[in-house]
């Protein structure tokens, strides 16, 4: 199901993403000791909704399965939630 560019970028933004502009719109995952860490995503400048497809990719470079994502997204799962499948996956080190 498609979804509205606006909320996607507003759910990564409140999940501890930051973002940075260019020809897109880039989302770096920043942990919660705020350090920057190799996870990202982005979202395009020209397009309102973001269709199925592409959330599929977008969930892949958060290193999460779609339906992950978009409880990212949505809010149900937290940043620390988030956090510990990035530890638990391999993607980020855990905190010190």
């Amino acid at each position: 199901m498609p979804r509205k560019r606006v909320d996607v970028e507003k759910g990564l933004l409140n999940k501890g993403f930051r973002g940075r502009e260019g020809d897109h719109h880039y989302y770096n995952y920043f942990n919660t000791q705020g350090k920057k860490t190799a996870v990202f995503t982005k979202t395009s400048h020209s397009h309102t909704e973001i269709s199925a497809g592409l959330l599929s990719l977008m969930a892949k470079q958060c290193k999460v399965p779609k339906q992950i994502f978009e409880q990212l997204v949505d809010c149900p799962l937290s940043q620390l939630q988030y956090e510990g499948l990035l530890i638990e996956g391999g993607h980020v080190s855990a905190l010190p």
